[in-house]
């Protein structure tokens, strides 16, 4: 008998569907950041954008200054904005500003970390580390998830 309920436990718990792998959340101080993710480069590319949603949680504001990875030479805090209907993209000298109790998202089209002098192609699928550095939070090692090439979100935003 005991076998049976044994096995009835174990049958059903395998019966239950796994949630969908999530990107993981990670803090820096009162900052959330949540979901980074990238997209896959062609052979050649220089340079790849990093994208997410930071969260501040806490009663002052904090700025996201810049960062690092090891897949390129360096890490730029950018924006892209449209100026009489052109397209036009630049560095946040100042960083980007994550005021008390809002969320920012870096999308593509929008505030985004820009990953300068890569150092190989970025692979949809793969993983890769990364550092960003925050004005008063500090550092906090992440981990980006690379999309397909052209991607427009993450597709853990999609398993939501």
């Amino acid at each position: 008998m005991s076998r049976l309920i044994t096995a009835f436990v174990a049958l059903t718990i395998l019966s239950i569907p796994a949630a969908p792998a999530l990107a993981a959340d990670y803090k820096a101080g009162s900052l959330e950041i949540s979901q980074p993710w990238s997209r896959a480069t062609p052979k050649g590319a220089a340079v790849a954008g990093g994208f997410m949603t930071i969260t501040n949680k806490g009663s002052a504001p904090d700025r996201l200054i810049g960062g690092s990875s090891p897949v390129a030479g360096r890490l730029e805090v950018h924006e892209m904005s449209m100026d009489q209907g052109v397209m036009k993209m630049r560095q946040l000298k100042n960083g980007l500003e994550i005021k008390p109790g809002e969320s920012v998202e870096l999308k593509p089209g929008s505030y985004h970390v820009m990953l300068l002098e890569l150092k190989r192609p970025l692979q949809a699928g793969e993983r890769f580390k990364g550092t960003l550095t925050f004005e008063k939070a500090g550092a906090v090692d992440v981990e980006y998830v690379t999309e397909a090439l052209g991607a427009t979100s993450s597709s853990t935003h999609k398993m939501h």
